[in-house]
Formats: structure tokens, sequence, C-alpha cells
């Protein structure tokens, strides 16, 4: 079964780290701990029973209300999220994109080349004035239909 927990927001790696390393501890039947880069304050635990997951947020800091979200979870709603691709086979060379870290944070662009081998991506922003490329991580970037 997946529950769902919420957090503070931006404290979701740390939270999953502490999650996954009580669960070791105290050996609770956890499968898995996901962090949706859509969804924002929350965590999916995939885990045997409620009463396990209730056992595991107890007493962990950053997690609100220190309990589970009512309603449970279908893998059927998330399964299309979950998909595994790699994402240099999904990036093309015109395809509109959004940075999501680093200096040019939110700015739109459009990718220009690939570099597979290192997985970079030469991109040019659409408000610059002058058209520079500019090389950044592959992961640094988010696709835009």
């Amino acid at each position: 079964m997946i529950f769902t927990i919420r957090t503070t927001v931006g404290q979701e790696k740390v939270i999953m780290d502490l999650l996954a390393n009580k669960a070791r501890q105290d050996e609770l039947e956890v499968y898995s701990v996901v962090e949706m880069a859509d969804l924002k304050g929350y965590l999916l635990v995939e885990a045997d029973s409620k009463k396990t997951v209730e056992i595991l947020v107890h007493n962990v800091p950053h997690i609100k209300g220190g309990k589970i979200v009512e309603g449970n979870i279908n893998i059927s709603e998330i399964a299309g999220v979950l998909e595994s691709r790699p994402l240099m086979t999904s990036i093309k060379p015109g395809q509109t994109v959004e940075i999501i870290l680093g200096p040019f944070k939110g700015s739109r662009a459009k990718v220009v080349r690939i570099n597979l081998a290192k997985e970079e991506v030469i991109i040019e922003l659409f408000d610059a004035s002058v058209k520079i490329p500019i090389t950044i991580k592959a992961e640094n970037i988010k696709l835009l239909n």
C-alpha cells in the first residue's frame, strides 16, 4: 500500500534519509520512500500497513502533523509519473525547456545541441537579448510541452 506524508517544503531529501535509516534500524516492512518533483512538500511511502508508516514517522522532524495524510493512493494513479525513462534519450534539439537549478532558474530556453557523453545540453535563453549558447547539465532542466 502507498501512503502520503506531508512534509516541510525543501526538506524532502533530508526526511527521506531519516525515514530510510529508521526503517532499516527498526526493521520495518517499508519497501520504498519516493519524492516526486511535481509534488513538493509530500513523500510517498510504500509499506505493508498503515501502522508501520505511523511507527516510521513518529518523532521524525519536518513531518507536518506527525501523521499520514488520509486516503490511499492506488499505484495506477501514479504509474505515469513513476515510469522510468532515460533523460538524455527524451531530449531533442529544438525543444523548449525550463531551467530548474542555477543562476538562470525559472528561465525558458531552446535546446541547441546535446552532449550524450557528458550528459549536458547546450541551450539558448529565450529572454536574452544576445543569443549566447549555455552549457548546462541535463538534470538541471525540465522539458516543457
